[in-house]
């Protein structure tokens, strides 16, 4: 990477299809970017153990998932590098000199930590899932990255990582940039069912890789105004999910569906299936694209296999630099 080259690290866990919330939260800004930075997308099959280390196996086949759904996105793996986190050692080793440089206070205190401990009724939790943030610092670090397209909810893990950056120069000499994060307009997109994030796990979410029929029965069952009984009944899009969605998908048409949901001139079963037909033509182009690469399953290991390869020589790289300013390249010369 030359001195001028700006550097994107970004990517996802693999625990399933990835869905909307995904694409407006990071998935568009790595797209929109990619021909501007030298892009690095991870598959953080390591960090999916964190809530799947008593079903490994099922992490297998979310890895090709994943993979799939950036490519029906838009990801182009002859701009970006797509690659899979566990494969990368140089990743795991820095993670562990990072470790050093972490308190448990300041792990317990991440609001992501505690907001996913909630969810998954964790009451004691394992070293690998407390540390979740470490190791996603190791991730954006070691190839050395400049900006980090996220949702929202990840800037805790952002700012912990910034603040590692910034011990380990200090300690032993300017090795890494500070990484910057990179938000999106709409960094987080509300659920199906009006929670406040859309969610795999929630059951709330539509899916990049959902059919059209399952775009519009889905659409069908968001939740809208809950004041509103009859059709001709004046509404508030400000909390409605729908009108949410269409400020997400259907810019063209947003201003007017606000109108005529405020004066009672649309019912929400028709803007439902406004919406449907609006979010369904934002994903044809994603379909067609999946098709392809359905149909060559050969071709998505080898751009798996060719981005690792990149990545660890990446982090061959990084690694290189990290072990001499900590003096602990001791083999390099004759003498230990």
């Amino acid at each position: 990477m030359s001195s001028d080259e700006k550097r994107i690290l970004t990517g996802d866990r693999p625990t399933g299809k990835l869905h909307l919330g995904h694409y407006v939260g990071s998935l568009q800004n790595r797209i929109d970017l990619q021909d501007e930075y030298d892009t690095f997308i991870i598959i953080a099959d390591v960090q999916a153990l964190t809530t799947n280390f008593d079903n490994p196996s099922k992490i297998r086949k979310d890895v090709k998932q994943v993979a799939l759904d950036y490519l029906a996105a838009g990801i182009d793996p002859d701009k970006a590098t797509i690659f899979v986190q566990s494969l990368v050692p140089e990743i795991a080793e820095l993670t562990i000199f990072y470790s050093m440089l972490v308190t448990m206070n300041q792990l317990e205190r991440n609001p992501t930590i505690k907001a996913e401990a909630d969810q998954y009724d964790y009451k004691d939790m394992t070293y690998g899932f407390i540390g979740y943030p470490v190791s996603q610092a190791a991730d954006i670090t070691f190839c050395r990255a400049n900006l980090v397209p996220v949702g929202e909810d990840q800037l805790p893990h952002i700012e912990q990582t910034r603040k590692i950056v910034r011990k380990f120069n200090n300690l032993y000499g300017e090795v890494f940039p500070v990484p910057e994060p990179k938000i999106s307009d709409f960094p987080r997109l509300m659920g199906l069912d009006g929670k406040a994030k859309m969610s795999k796990s929630l059951n709330n979410a539509i899916f990049l890789a959902d059919s059209e029929e399952e775009v519009k029965s889905k659409v069908m069952t968001a939740v809208t105004d809950p004041g509103r009984i009859r059709a001709t009944d004046p509404g508030n899009p400000d909390i409605c999910t729908v009108f949410h969605y269409h400020d997400a998908f259907n810019t063209e048409e947003v201003d007017e569906v606000e109108t005529n949901c405020r004066q009672g001139t649309i019912g929400c079963v028709d803007c439902k299936g406004k919406l449907a037909k609006k979010i369904n033509k934002f994903l044809d182009p994603m379909r067609e694209r999946r098709e392809k690469y359905l149909d060559k399953p050969e071709l998505i290991r080898e751009i798996l296999l060719s981005g690792t390869e990149k990545a660890k020589s990446e982090g061959e790289e990084t690694m290189k630099k990290v072990r001499e300013v900590m003096k602990i390249d001791y083999f390099k010369g004759k003498s230990i």
